[in-house]
């Protein structure tokens, strides 16, 4: 995947796949219970838009258990990072593991995403199983910055998304040890 980790990201990785994997057990965070089917759907997938964020500010939308928008914050941490779900229970996890993890580029919001009215707009944003395409926008068109763009992740259904007169490039994504087909929308406003 070419990307080069430090000592320090690998702890920080390891530490929230622990955190996941113990917080699952009460919480469900997540379907996926095996810890290494865990690393190979959640983590390597998430690792695999790395190259394509930005040092900039970034909304993670629907981050449900800190997908992608932690590992972002691990892996860029020039980049403020802020995560948005409306389901309190995997925000308090969130906060858990910011807190736990001393991610000070991380911001957890529990709210609507439609509800949400931050102080600035975000140049991007990114979701992983959140809603279709066009849902997503219909969503979060006000929190994208004037010359944005989203970074949209999707898996087999990406021609199930009725997408109208959006201007999209889309990235496939080779993801190591997963054999679904995994791409990455990027759509610039």
């Amino acid at each position: 995947m070419d990307i080069a980790l430090t000592e320090f990201q690998i702890q920080q990785l390891l530490s929230y796949h622990s955190l996941i994997s113990k917080w699952n057990k009460v919480y469900n965070l997540s379907a996926i219970r095996d810890p290494l089917e865990s690393i190979k759907k959640h983590f390597l997938d998430s690792l695999s838009i790395i190259s394509f964020i930005k040092d900039e500010l970034l909304l993670d939308v629907g981050s449900g258990a800190g997908l992608p928008g932690i590992i972002i914050a691990i892996m860029k941490p020039k980049t403020k990072v802020f995560v948005i779900d409306s389901v309190g229970k995997k925000c308090r996890f969130m906060q858990t593991a910011k807190t736990e993890l001393s991610l000070t580029n991380l911001t957890v919001i529990n709210s609507r995403v439609e509800d949400f009215v931050p102080k600035e707009t975000f140049p991007q944003i990114t979701s992983r199983a959140f809603a279709d395409t066009n849902e997503t926008i219909n969503k979060t068109q006000h929190l994208v910055s004037s010359d944005g763009r989203y970074l949209l992740m999707k898996g087999d259904n990406i021609n199930e998304d009725d997408i109208n007169n959006i201007n999209i490039k889309v990235h496939s994504l080779k993801v190591p040890f997963v054999s679904d087909n995994r791409s990455l929308l990027e759509i610039n406003i």
